[in-house]
């Protein structure tokens, strides 16, 4: 069921005790450039996890820049195409999940961290530094009309 108001819409499911739960959503994508070299591990099972940093620059309306930066994970394939084909500076896009980890050091001390779990990375081109990207951005017009495209018999499904 969904309530919708002005300007949000809330989905929301009925449990089992008649209670309102709201639905809730992980979803993550972030475009930037990497702040260090992907680290590639491996697990005592063998599986295959690679960390990273990324940078994402905000640019505002009165022409200032602000960059936050993100550690991200990749596991199994990913982690290794990361690896084998990213480096610093490299652009890439990330469509993951954010994970909270807790842990205590040996002194007592307890941490937590946030991170990107990446499920699918695009490479993009290298920047320039300085947080511009390599190419200038082509604008897209999403409302255009979208060209039918012949395929005929070859349907790739």
């Amino acid at each position: 069921m969904q309530l919708s108001g002005n300007k949000e819409v809330f989905t929301y499911r009925i449990s089992r005790k008649g209670v309102a739960i709201m639905a809730s959503l992980n979803v993550v994508v972030v475009c930037g450039n990497l702040t260090r070299d992907p680290e590639l591990r491996f697990t005592p099972s063998g599986t295959p996890v690679c960390n990273f940093g990324l940078a994402v620059n905000e640019y505002k309306k009165d022409g200032k820049q602000d960059v936050n930066f993100f550690n991200c994970v990749a596991w199994n394939k990913a982690a290794e195409l990361v690896n084998e084909h990213l480096n610093k500076g490299s652009g890439a896009l990330i469509q993951g999940k954010l994970q909270q980890r807790s842990w205590e050091k040996e002194d007592g001390t307890k941490m937590n961290a946030v991170e990107i779990v990446a499920f699918n990375v695009q490479f993009l081109p290298k920047g320039q530094g300085n947080g511009k990207p390599a190419e200038k951005a082509t604008e897209v017009d999403l409302n255009a009309p979208v060209e039918d495209v012949d395929l005929g018999d070859d349907i790739p499904f």
